[in-house]
């Protein structure tokens, strides 16, 4: 074979490879055309909110304080998106900035509901006048609704309700089993304690040795409703003894 044949076979092969090869890109490109064409179409549908609704939310958990419409309200922009596109993290949010609401966890049930369970504040005394308390000690505000308890009255310094509530609980256990009831507490901003009882009595505590201040006004306490006077205020800030204010006169015990 002559080295002008042998270059024209070699120019044949050149030319079948790059048309296999412009063939295999060309094939490539429709390929990556089309998925990216069915990707863009399922992207479409999957946040269609008319094709894939969200029908139902189905909520679950003990709810005293908060209404259906209340939820309702707080999810209504949220439930114009796709099964798909609803970010639960955010339908959780909008449930947790709920007042009454401490805890929200929400997850999607094929095909189209979203599953939410609650779980309410469970309010045990009032802060500082227009707040609350919850069982875990911390402040949250909302609204008064129908159905709360009597609940006691607590005051002091913005950063110490769960100081205060875990006084309350300790001192109130203590009087409740000797047939008193603690109404309120408040601990000032010198961290001396101040509390009312049920009966209108109101004991000035100190700042220290609160248990066995009230230890003491409990042992003594015979004696002065033996008196004919009703006991206004009894001041334990003694190392021993205390001072007591009557309602129509004044007189100290020692």
């Amino acid at each position: 074979m002559s080295w002008s044949d042998k270059g024209q076979r070699i120019r044949v092969l050149l030319l079948k490879t790059d048309w296999y090869l412009c063939f295999g890109l060309v094939f490539l490109a429709c390929v990556l055309i089309g998925l990216s064409a069915a990707a863009f179409k399922l992207n479409a549908v999957l946040n269609d909110a008319d094709a894939l609704p969200i029908e139902a939310v189905a909520i679950n958990g003990e709810r005293n304080y908060t209404a259906d419409q209340e939820i309702q309200v707080a999810l209504q922009d949220l439930m114009q998106r796709s099964f798909f596109s609803a970010d639960v993290n955010q339908v959780q949010q909008a449930l947790e900035a709920l007042p009454w609401v401490y805890q929200a966890s929400v997850r999607r049930e094929w095909p189209a509901k979203l599953k939410v369970y609650l779980i309410e504040q469970v309010p045990v005394a009032h802060w500082n006048g227009d707040a609350w308390l919850n069982t875990y000690g911390e402040v949250f505000d909302a609204p008064v609704k129908e159905g709360i308890p009597n609940l006691p009255s607590l005051t002091g310094p913005e950063a110490q309700g769960k100081s205060v509530l875990t006084t309350y609980q300790q001192l109130g256990e203590l009087l409740t089993i000797n047939g008193f009831s603690l109404k309120s507490l408040s601990l000032s901003a010198r961290h001396a304690w101040h509390a009312e009882l049920n009966n209108g009595i109101r004991l000035e505590l100190g700042r220290e040795d609160s248990m066995t201040r009230i230890q003491r006004f409990i042992h003594v306490y015979p004696k002065l409703a033996a008196q004919d006077k009703k006991v206004g205020v009894v001041d334990l800030r003694y190392d021993t003894g205390l001072a007591v204010d009557w309602d129509d006169a004044q007189t100290e015990s020692r």
